[in-house]
């Protein structure tokens, strides 16, 4: 009995200090917690995070603020908008190839570091020079008979194109190099952190736009100018010692593929030239004309100026470096991305004008746009578990079915109730010999919504009755008592547009792993930066479309184009994937 109530007060005390033990646990594990969260906030994936977040920020600013800018400086017209847009574009078309090669030869931390400092430097002094402008605008018109303002355009536009390319540069340093060294090039991990990346930079588009908007708004074009610079100024600073500090505590970002002098790789290669030219390396060849005409023509290069020497080094390096993304494995991948651009689906200010032109309040648009972002925001979560549960090849197969299967709305609102389109505007003289004709296109455009002009308004009217934000134009005078009769099509074009974004965003971030995992480091910078330059050449089409039909009765012209285009990238994609899938069945 005693021992009993020995055993039963031993087992009470065991019990007892089996709670002080769970106690003690639980204790130290609740201690550790504000520990490991701190150790997270100084850890390298937060710093970046925070890095990215910062610039983004900026980079979504001032891309709305400087078309703003340029619309309110030219008496409010497109034509300085549309001279940036083409100067931005041609210039990432031309030296995307460069930029890459540049992040390719150069240790890690000085690309970032010179990429951040061009980048605000030139967003700052564009933004001194804008303050100028717009507080002494008519003083400076009446200097030199008005060629002084030609000149502050000029310098304006060439800053923010810098200030564009600079971006370009450090976009493709830390988001396609940087993150695949921190994550130890564990998939899992690269995963997480490209949609995390992809997830702000969401967000930063929706808050970025609404935030500058408000204060030029509320304010004036000057104060937000002074915002604009104070917050890259601040952005430099932070920025640089985050990065700085991901450098130091990743060692493996210092190890780097060395790279060679500028005048010594251009010579290597027209060695190898040579040498494949005389045929057989290994064996000596006789002295002939044609070896003769072949160390003749690569001595006088090397007797070449200099600056004659760089530019051929400039030429052939933008050649290899297509050539280097055409012999990529995933090259169909991302000629796929590419054909993406192509397309008027999308919240800018095309599909908005659109949508105004058939009834849609900037209220509802607003609303809409949010939306989309949250669709955003799914498909990047859709990515991740796809990737965990399916692999990340057919997570690209799964993301491409859904995009297009949601897009085929897009082109039911084309022939829905209540759509606008119109064949007989595009061969008007058979619309002017047919009066049958001309009534069916009379009849159709009562379904428009105009604008308080003629039937055949264009989808970007004058913008001197518009208001800027978020990426919306918001019309002044815009007649309120008329409506179209039917809202199907804009419904079911909108439905379309908004869940096709779940598939798009799961996509892109597919194709962006594959980048990353499948080039090799050296080859990684001047790839992605011949990556930009197809995005932006693709980009640039389908603004062309809309200037060869910019009549609302055009746009589902524009969105069958649009949906062939997709449909052509994700046929690149399929057959990539194919034969990653026959490749790996091979291997094994």
């Amino acid at each position: 009995m005693s021992q009993r109530v020995n055993a039963s007060q031993c087992g009470g005390v065991m019990a007892e200090l089996e709670s002080d033990n769970i106690r003690d646990a639980r204790n130290n594990k609740a201690r550790s917690i504000p520990g490991s969260a701190l150790i997270y906030l100084k850890g390298p994936k937060f710093l970046i995070y925070v890095s990215g977040a910062l610039s983004m920020w900026g980079d979504r600013m001032w891309h709305f603020a400087i078309s703003v800018f340029l619309i309110e400086l030219y008496g409010r017209s497109l034509l300085l908008t549309a001279v940036f847009g083409l100067v931005v574009a041609g210039s990432v078309l031309l030296l995307g190839a460069l930029l890459g090669d540049w992040v390719d030869r150069n240790p890690r931390n000085k690309v970032a570091h010179a990429s951040l400092f061009v980048q605000n430097i030139s967003v700052t002094v564009c933004s001194i020079v804008l303050m100028l402008v717009f507080s002494y605008k008519q003083r400076i018109e009446q200097i030199w008979d008005g060629w002084l303002t030609v000149v502050c355009y000029t310098v304006v536009i060439i800053l923010a194109d810098v200030a564009n390319l600079a971006s370009t540069a450090l976009t493709i340093a830390i988001q396609r190099d940087w993150i695949v060294v921190i994550t130890g090039y564990n998939r899992g991990h690269l995963a997480g952190m490209n949609a995390t990346m992809r997830r702000i930079d969401q967000v930063t588009n929706i808050l970025a736009p609404l935030a500058v908007g408000q204060v030029m708004t509320l304010a004036s074009n000057v104060v937000g100018c002074g915002f604009i610079l104070g917050w890259n100024l601040v952005s430099l600073i932070v920025e640089f010692f985050f990065l700085s500090r991901v450098y130091r505590i990743v060692p493996a970002l210092s190890v780097k593929p060395p790279g060679v002098e500028v005048d010594e790789v251009y010579l290597q290669r027209m060695e190898r030239r040579r040498l494949q030219a005389e045929g057989n390396v290994a064996q000596p060849q006789p002295l002939t004309e044609g070896n003769c005409n072949t160390r003749l023509q690569l001595k006088e290069i090397t007797d070449l100026p200099l600056c004659f020497r760089r530019f051929r080094w400039l030429m052939s390096t933008c050649k290899d470096g297509w050539r280097a993304y055409y012999r990529q494995p995933v090259f169909l991948a991302g000629m796929g991305l590419a054909f993406l651009y192509t397309t008027v689906l999308g919240f800018d200010c095309i599909t908005t004008g659109y949508a105004y032109t058939q009834g849609i309040s900037g209220s509802l648009l607003s609303l809409l746009m949010g939306v989309s972002a949250i669709t955003g925001l799914l498909g990047t979560v859709m990515f991740t578990r796809l990737r965990k549960t399916y692999g990340l090849v057919n997570t690209g197969i799964i993301s491409s079915c859904l995009h297009l299967g949601c897009l085929l709305l897009c082109v039911c609102s084309v022939f829905a109730p209540g759509s606008p389109m119109d064949l007989s505007l595009l061969v008007p003289d058979v619309a002017a010999n047919s009066s049958e004709l001309g009534g069916m296109g009379r009849q159709r455009q009562k379904h428009t919504y105009p604008l308080g002009g003629g039937s055949n308004q264009p989808l970007l009217p004058d913008r001197s009755s518009i208001h800027w934000t978020n990426n919306t134009v918001l019309f002044d005078n815009v007649p309120s008592g008329t409506a179209p009769e039917s809202y199907v099509s804009i419904i079911l074009l909108f439905l379309g547009v908004i869940t096709a974004r779940i598939g798009l965003w799961s996509f892109d971030l597919t194709v962006t792993q594959l980048m990353q995992e499948n080039i090799c480091e050296s080859e990684r910078g001047v790839v992605n930066g011949v990556q930009s330059s197809m995005n932006y050449l693709m980009d640039l089409l389908h603004f062309i479309m809309v200037i060869s039909a910019p009549q609302p009765q055009h746009f589902g012209i524009l969105v069958i184009i649009s949906v062939l285009f997709i449909t052509v990238g994700h046929t690149m994609y399929f057959l990539y994937a194919h034969q990653a899938k026959r490749k790996s069945r091979l291997n094994t």
